[in-house]
């Protein structure tokens, strides 16, 4: 166990560029001259230096950052990649052991997207391996860990990219979510985390390959503002016309919405105390703010989760047999403890492949009817707080951290097989150790809009607990 373990709260919040600005804040800033985005970069580099030695959330930084300058909404706002999207000049190692990450010589789709923000990027963030674990933790490397507290997961798998938000490293980080894992890290670590509409911004050659599409791109962010911003930034670069546009949405609607609310699992997972206390805390503001808020069934075949953990196991299966398309040295016995077991499950079960992805596409249907008369559903983002690092290590035998994962990972996964919007916030409550706790509203195709006016709403009404405050 790492000497870090004891210790708490870790943030970068100083007195320089950065401030306490969050994306939109700093852009401006810079717009006005008031910054520069070099100094912006600079500082946010001092940052990461004084905080990474206790976070472990950085893979690999940029030598020189480059700000483009007045290119964006978010011209020279410091920023970090997520280490499975490919980045030009830099390594994409997919957290993974099992191969030597090479170089890439181009980006990605939606990097380019991404950097069409005009935001600075100062590298690239870590993952667990392949961003199957929604922990950020290793066999033989030192985890990441959540600045509220260090002794505790930051979620994952964007778990690199939450802690150095959370911390004031940077404002905002990319992050991808294929189960949970923009919205866990988010929840785990206090922050806005949008999982879009499948579509709704460029998708990723592997994921389009797929008989099921369940990943798509965004970020996570301290503020509302942050993540609509980024999104209608995003579009002006690519807009997917089988979609209603977006746009930039600025603050709540007037609109009055009926939201449904379930405490417990589709899946029959029971959610822990604190919880179900930040669901019904959230029903209480809700309705105080003028919304109708009713309970709500979401009915799902009881196969779910079994079906998700096989196309799960086939996902693993799929990149031990493609790898060495990662690198000439890979090797799927080096994959970790999670990424093995999967594989091995599936080798047993692979027949029943075809009959797991039709069920899994009729989801939509059970999602549909849980929709009817509702504009969102409110629920948990996770069935427990956030557990203590070595809870969910890889390192733990495979059944046993299988059913641990199951128990944990209880809501998240409907939204990616469905394709829908979904958006974790902080909840009012921390838990006893001081750890925040999300909330999640989840949408209609194409319901983005939605979900950001009633996220302005909640933010203005309680605004989010800081980790520079504790």
């Amino acid at each position: 166990m790492s000497t870090f373990e004891e210790l708490t709260t870790v943030h970068a919040f100083r007195d320089d560029a950065l401030g306490e600005h969050d994306a939109v804040g700093l852009a401006a800033a810079i717009r006005r001259g008031e910054v520069s985005a070099a100094e912006a970069a600079r500082d946010a580099a001092e940052r990461v230096r004084a905080v990474e030695g206790r976070l472990h959330a950085v893979q690999v930084r940029v030598a020189a950052p480059a700000p483009v300058a007045g290119a964006g909404a978010l011209a020279g706002v410091p920023t970090f990649v997520k280490d499975n999207t490919d980045y030009l000049g830099l390594p994409t190692g997919h957290g993974s052991s099992a191969f030597t990450p090479r170089t890439a010589r181009r980006h990605a789709p939606f990097a380019r997207q991404f950097l069409s923000t005009g935001a600075t990027v100062l590298g690239k963030t870590r993952l667990p391996e392949f961003g199957f674990s929604p922990t950020t933790e290793y066999e033989s490397a030192e985890p990441v860990r959540n600045p509220w507290n260090t002794g505790y997961s930051a979620g994952g798998s964007s778990g690199g990219s939450a802690a150095l938000v959370a911390a004031g490293a940077v404002p905002f980080a990319h992050a991808n979510d294929g189960g949970g894992s923009i919205r866990i890290p988010a929840a785990c670590c206090g922050l806005v985390g949008l999982k879009p509409t499948r579509g709704r911004v460029v998708r990723n050659a592997q994921s389009r390959q797929l008989p099921l599409d369940i990943v798509t791109d965004g970020i996570v962010s301290r503020s509302v503002r942050d993540t609509a911003a980024f999104l209608a930034a995003a579009e002006t670069h690519w807009r997917n016309p089988k979609l209603p546009p977006l746009g930039l949405v600025e603050g709540p609607s007037a609109r009055r919405l009926r939201v449904g609310f379930l405490v417990d699992s589709p899946n029959g997972v029971p959610t822990d105390s604190a919880t179900r206390e930040a669901v019904t805390e959230t029903v209480a503001t809700l309705e105080r703010l003028g919304h109708t808020v009713v309970p709500v069934e979401l009915t799902l075949d009881p196969r779910f989760t079994e079906d998700f953990l096989t196309y799960w196991g086939m996902l693993s299966f799929l990149l031990g047999v493609t790898g060495r398309g990662f690198g000439a040295d890979f090797d799927r016995h080096r994959m970790d403890g999670l990424s093995r077991g999967l594989r091995e499950d599936y080798l047993k079960s692979w027949r029943s492949t075809p009959g797991v992805v039709r069920r899994l596409k009729r989801t939509r249907e059970a999602y549909a009817a849980a929709f009817r008369g509702l504009d969102l559903v409110l629920s948990p983002v996770l069935a427990h707080t956030t557990p203590r690092l070595g809870h969910l290590s890889p390192t733990v035998p495979y059944r046993t951290l299988i059913d641990r994962i199951l128990a944990y990972v209880a809501f998240t996964p409907v939204n990616n097989v469905v394709g829908t919007p979904s958006l974790s916030l902080p909840a009012a409550r921390p838990t006893e150790e001081g750890l925040p706790v999300g909330v999640m509203f989840s949408g209609r195709p194409g319901a983005e809009r939605t979900l950001l006016e009633l996220a302005f709403e909640l933010e203005a009404d309680r605004p989010f607990r800081r980790v520079q405050d504790v």
